[in-house]
């Protein structure tokens, strides 16, 4: 393992400024900027460069080879955050020839090397930093807190129980075996073939809370969509004007509602148009609506009750403080019906968040697929007759080994690269 380094804090001015160094040479690659290393784990010391003048004052954290995040031995310099210190140290170090600068997402590879973590924890890892909502951030949580590693352990548990019983009879196959396990078997596959297809079903809503959700304001010119946008967005986000057709592709703004990440569409007005740019506008809108997670439907009044809604729609009066009627409506100019807008937007998207469990990608959810197709086979064989037990066992083992490729154990090099890619230097 080589020793490297690199600024963990965003750089900029700030109060504090944190550099992390990790490996087998950590510690004396310090001590070379800050004298003998605090014995109980933390102190103060002075920062010098190799001519002995001093760079800055510096709390000095170190932890032990196996007590560390990347289970390296690791010192973090927690310095002044100015960039002329830091520039200044990060230049000691380079000179040191036992260490380099770190790649991005480094120091997180090396705890999945040495163990750390397994490769769910450190995909909860990247998404907790890159959490804007507080449900990302819980979702991010329970995965880096290894959820999902530890629910794979209990399936991976029981099926090499099943597997026990199945090796058995097969290596006593001539001998009269006192108890008919395929009862065991059966039970225990189709128990983990169901937990496994429960947390499969969840990977779509835990993507929609990672990537964040599409609230689509459709209807005719002149409803108020682009109104309606800008008050929700606390800025001129989209051009007004009593002018039909203004808008004339999607504009995108996104916010945190009540927890959940969503982004706002507004889209052009739906209408036949003779414009060829427009009529571009309007073929978007119509796509981007039909594939968004709620359709918000701005129409007149006399359109109110006409208007179908599904399961994704909300239908509301576009611009209502200009009517006295008693029909729900929404206006973004005087702010009336907005709130209400707001809590019945959250509570759909919140009914959609319910399924969601600790299997949060595409990748999870191809190996809980693979792992459920290879216990479908398997238990059509059990069924069978004695002599295909030897081909339910393998069934069974590329079932624990599609579980395994969950946490990274086996076959995940190809996607290493593209992990660690996403996370910052420093981390």
């Amino acid at each position: 393992m080589d020793t490297i380094y690199a600024l963990a804090t965003a750089r900029g001015r700030a109060g504090v400024a944190v550099i992390r160094i990790s490996g087998p040479m950590a510690h004396a690659a310090a001590e070379r900027l800050t004298g003998p290393l605090p014995e109980h784990g933390r102190g103060l010391r002075l920062v010098r460069d190799a001519a002995g003048e001093v760079l800055d004052e510096a709390l000095v954290l170190t932890f032990a080879e196996g007590r560390s995040f990347t289970g390296a031995r690791v010192v973090e310099l927690h310095l002044h955050g100015s960039r002329a210190v830091i520039d200044v140290v990060l230049k000691e170090l380079a000179d040191a020839p036992e260490l380099r600068m770190a790649q991005a997402g480094e120091f997180t590879r090396q705890a999945l090397e040495s163990g750390r973590l397994d490769l769910s924890q450190v995909e909860g890892l990247a998404d907790l930093v890159d959490a804007e909502t507080e449900a990302q951030r819980r979702q991010a949580m329970r995965v880096m807190a290894g959820g999902l590693g530890q629910k794979a352990d209990l399936w991976k548990r029981d099926l090499l129980r099943a597997m026990a019983l199945l090796e058995a009879v097969i290596d006593f196959a001539d001998e009269d075996v006192p108890v008919d396990v395929t009862p065991e078997v059966t039970a225990t596959l189709r128990r983990c073939q169901q937990a496994m297809q429960t947390e499969m079903d969840g990977v779509s809503a835990a993507e929609r809370i990672r990537d964040g959700f599409e609230v689509a304001i459709i209807g005719a010119p002149n409803m108020g969509k682009s109104t309606l946008l800008n008050h929700l967005a606390g800025r001129e986000a989209a051009i007004i004007s009593d002018v039909p057709g203004t808008t004339r592709d999607v504009i995108e703004v996104r916010m945190d509602l009540k927890g959940l990440p969503v982004t706002l569409l507004d889209t052009a007005g739906l209408r036949e148009s003779t414009d060829a740019v427009e009529a571009i506008g309007i073929a978007r809108a119509r796509q981007r609506a039909k594939d968004a997670d709620v359709r918000v439907h701005l129409v007149l009044p006399e359109d109110f009750s006409q208007t179908a809604q599904g399961p994704n729609d909300i239908v509301r009066v576009g611009r209502s403080d200009r009517y006295d009627i008693d029909i729900e409506g929404v206006s973004g100019l005087t702010g009336e019906g907005v709130d209400r807008l707001l809590t019945e937007i959250s509570e759909r998207l919140a009914a959609r968040t319910l399924g969601a469990g600790v299997a949060i990608r595409e990748r999870h959810r191809e190996a809980l697929s693979a792992g459920i197709d290879h216990l479908d086979r398997c238990l059509a064989l059990v069924s069978g007759m004695s002599e295909t037990l030897d081909l339910a066992a393998e069934e069974l083992r590329l079932a624990v080994r599609a579980l395994d490729t969950l946490v990274g154990r086996v076959d995940v090099e190809d996607i290493l690269g593209e992990i660690f890619s996403s996370f910052c230097i420093g981390k």
